[in-house]
């Protein structure tokens, strides 16, 4: 658990950052490319593929295209449509997309799972109640997309290193380069169709803020991460997902954005909040 805490203390920051110095100035194409493309070059001298099959290297490959390659396309897209405090909130529903595709693998299916999202949806909508607009609902939709794959990345690394005897005594850092070599697969797709060169970094604090994004919240962060995922049950996953939103939300309140309607946030974020509880609630009772 001290990985996912410590991690999340990095990560807490990296929201500012994109939605301050970087979003609307730097292409966000080219954020993702340089953001994983830093990450995969530190672990790439470590990696060791003797002994390894094919197939699994490949499947280490497509969670990292998941987890970090789609995931950053749909997040750093996200800071377009809606503020640091929303992409926050609206990522709420990483918990109960981790709890459903625990249940597919288990072939299991909890209908009142539902239930929680559609209230934290209600507790998303009312942050913004006054000017709901087709750019608010795109930038949550966008939101849901990064979630999504962010969720399915964690449940697939913990259930391949626990499937695959192969790789469960070999040091983590000797194989986690795939995981990013699949990220930087998506991402230099992405930017070569996408990606707008006349918006590159100018500033010093634009490139320090990338290296820092590459190196410490993707590089090292990512990895300590799912280091950490394989220690704890799905439980304690989902709960962690979580506990970065206040703290990503304190951070941006305190230091960026010390104007915002705090009463709007929390009241919505009460109603998103409770559905969280709830569907913990819930899972136990069924569980237990």
């Amino acid at each position: 658990m001290r990985y996912l805490f410590a991690v999340t203390i990095i990560w807490a920051f990296s929201f500012s950052l994109i939605g301050v110095y970087l979003s609307g100035y730097v292409d966000a194409w080219f954020s993702v490319l340089m953001r994983i493309g830093i990450a995969t070059l530190i672990f790439l001298p470590f990696l060791k593929l003797k002994d390894i099959k094919t197939e699994t290297i490949l499947k280490l490959m497509a969670i990292g295209s998941v987890q970090l390659g789609l995931m950053y396309c749909f997040y750093f897209q996200s800071f377009k449509y809606i503020t640091v405090p929303e992409v926050l909130l609206f990522s709420v529903l990483t918990p109960i997309y981790i709890t459903l595709l625990n249940d597919m693998l288990s072939k299991q299916f909890h209908k009142v799972h539902l239930l929680t999202a559609l209230i934290a949806v209600l507790g998303a909508a009312y942050i913004q109640y006054t000017s709901i607009s087709e750019q608010v609902f795109l930038g949550f939709m966008i939101t849901q997309g990064a979630n999504i794959c962010f969720a399915i990345g964690q449940v697939a690394y913990k259930y391949l290193l626990q499937s695959t005897p192969e790789i469960q005594k070999k040091p983590k850092h000797t194989i986690f380069g795939l995981f990013f070599i699949g990220a930087f697969i998506v991402a230099l797709i992405a930017f070569l169709i996408l990606g707008y060169t006349e918006k590159l970094p100018t500033t010093s604090v634009q490139w320090g803020i990338l290296v820092y994004l590459g190196a410490i919240a993707s590089g090292i962060g990512y990895f300590f991460w799912n280091k950490g995922v394989v220690k704890v049950n799905a439980g304690s996953l989902a709960i962690m997902n979580n506990a970065l939103i206040p703290l990503g939300l304190i951070v941006n309140l305190v230091i960026w954005n010390k104007e915002a309607d705090l009463i709007k946030i929390l009241i919505g974020g009460s109603f998103i909040f409770a559905s969280l509880a709830l569907n913990e609630y819930i899972t136990k009772g069924i569980r237990g």
